[in-house]
């Protein structure tokens, strides 16, 4: 939910989403939960947390999972992003993004949902136009490298991006059989600059009030590297 900055410019990298909706829900995860970053001082970090059932127990997956109360959790969400971010002269962009995850709680419980709905309103508040798919709907080995690849394949991608995380257990060999070259991705580690200071923690409504759709995208768009493009496959969070 209102994914961290880190999230948001690997999918902003790439022009295919394929969320990862079948995978287990984690709970120390991010699929439920946000950190909100002061305005003034970014360092200072609010969890923005949804209490959240797993019907099936620890081995519940991300697409089953529902909120214990959706209406309270829609509360939660406008007093504290409102609180953080309506002092900010980007705040009109914001409530934007605000209403649109705000909106799907009135119709749904579902995390994975809601969670799409902030990253999409986010991209799309950046001027991306890309596509998004979901991985329940298409067919792939259960091996977890041999799965992504075989989602990249499936959607007609020609690139995988690949965050820090995902580098540490890939195993290329199912992608060199389907011909897709993995195109590592990193944020900078920058700790002079507050906004890759707080990227790998603090949700992206920091950035975007901080610095404004215009200026965050030509930011996000500096990292696109040579080949980036083509699938981007994390969970929905």
């Amino acid at each position: 939910m209102f994914p961290r900055l880190a999230t948001l410019a690997k999918l902003f990298a790439a022009d295919r989403w394929i969320v990862l909706d079948d995978v287990q829900f984690a709970r120390r995860d991010y699929q439920h939960r946000a950190r909100l970053a002061a305005l003034d001082d970014p360092a200072r970090q609010q969890w923005l947390s949804l209490p959240t059932h797993l019907p099936g127990g620890r081995p519940t997956l991300i697409s089953e999972a529902r909120l214990v109360d959706r209406h309270r959790s829609r509360r939660s969400i406008e007093l504290l992003v409102r609180q953080y971010y309506r002092r900010s002269r980007h705040w009109p962009v914001v409530r934007d993004v605000l209403g649109a995850v705000l909106d799907s709680l009135d119709t749904t419980d579902r995390v994975a949902g809601i969670a799409q709905v902030s990253t999409v309103a986010l991209l799309t508040a950046l001027g991306w136009n890309g596509e998004v798919l979901v991985s329940s709907g298409i067919p792939c080995r259960q091996g977890r490298s041999e799965r992504l690849a075989d989602l990249a394949a499936a959607t007609g991608s020609t690139h995988y991006v690949c965050g820090t995380g995902g580098m540490r257990y890939l195993d290329h060999a199912p992608f060199d059989a389907h011909g897709i070259p993995v195109v590592p991705f990193h944020t900078p580690v920058d700790l002079d600059d507050p906004l890759w200071q707080t990227a790998r923690h603090a949700s992206s409504l920091w950035a975007l009030s901080t610095l404004g759709p215009r200026a965050l995208a030509s930011r996000l768009a500096d990292q696109v590297g040579p080949g980036a493009g083509r699938a981007a496959m994390p969970a929905a969070r």
